[in-house]
């Protein structure tokens, strides 16, 4: 596998019931849109929901932001249908919710292999993103990412998994501080982008700002968002600081340098530069020039 090169910072979850959101969010400049059929949309509504989508991925604009939807867990009632109804208007990827085998996952490739194959699209253009939110879903989250090479991303759901097990949401979030890392580590050793847990208090930016910090020193690539004013936050967060940025390319020229001179690890500032430092610098300047903060 290989790393995706979209940009995730926010994924912004709408209900999919609900063009006047789903245009809302498109304004926004959010990389990633999942239209929701799952928590987001009453039982009575899905079929209606299933018709929005439809229309808004076959009559909107969506410019750069990804274009996915979140089906209803697979196994479930839903989930074929949420399928067979959208896969025609041709999103970017589904969102598969409490996955907890890789069969799950093969599933939705294999109709959606028989579906490109039916319409001449090209093979494993529609990308899935599993959601972890279960406490066998973190045991099986090898299989899971595993389980077929349209898996792109892994995404960790902190409160669903603490309804799992039982556990008691806090703030520090030590009660579900292993099954966080259990699935960014999954996903870096298979090469797969991870997008972090939800922040529920739309008022207190400043605690999703610590959340997202904390995400990304773990190495997450993003995070879910429930609400547009989350998204800047989320979105800059994610973003390699003009500072960073300035010092992962002084990095990269003087390995480069280096190399050109026939020389291996060097020193700069004091501080000692080989490979796993001038990969950090790599990774960062290659995240600017995605987010649009460096020119080629």
């Amino acid at each position: 596998m290989s790393p995706s090169s979209r940009l995730r910072r926010a994924l912004l979850f709408m209900p999919g019931d609900s063009m006047r959101k789903i245009a809302k969010a498109i304004e926004l400049g959010v990389d990633s849109i999942a239209m929701d059929l799952e928590d987001g949309v009453a039982l009575s509504q899905k079929p209606a929901a299933r018709r929005t989508i439809v229309e808004a991925l076959q009559t909107l604009s969506f410019g750069r932001s990804e274009r996915l939807v979140r089906i209803n867990p697979v196994g479930g009632e839903f989930w074929e249908e949420d399928l067979r109804a959208t896969v025609p208007a041709r999103p970017d990827g589904y969102i598969l919710p409490k996955a907890e085998f890789g069969e799950q996952v093969q599933a939705v490739a294999e109709f959606l292999a028989q579906e490109e194959r039916a319409r001449g699209w090209p093979a494993g253009g529609i990308v899935l993103l599993p959601i972890v939110e279960t406490a066998l879903g973190v045991m099986n989250v090898r299989e899971i990412a595993l389980a077929d090479p349209r898996v792109d991303a892994l995404i960790f759901g902190a409160e669903d998994l603490a309804g799992d097990m039982g556990a008691v949401r806090t703030p520090a979030g030590w009660e579900i501080f292993y099954a966080r890392s259990a699935v960014v580590l999954a996903a870096k050793a298979y090469r797969l982008q991870a997008i972090d847990m939800v922040f529920f208090d739309l008022n207190d930016l400043e605690g999703l700002e610590q959340e997202c910090r904390v995400g990304r020193q773990m190495a997450y690539d993003g995070k879910m968002a429930i609400h547009p004013r989350q998204v800047e936050v989320i979105q800059r967060v994610f973003s390699p600081s003009p500072e960073e940025v300035q010092a992962a390319l002084r990095i990269v020229r003087a390995y480069e340098e280096a190399q050109a001179a026939g020389l291996g690890a060097i020193a700069l500032d004091g501080r000692m530069v080989d490979m796993p430092v001038v990969r950090m610098a790599q990774n960062t300047v290659q995240k600017a020039r995605a987010a649009g903060l460096l020119g080629e």
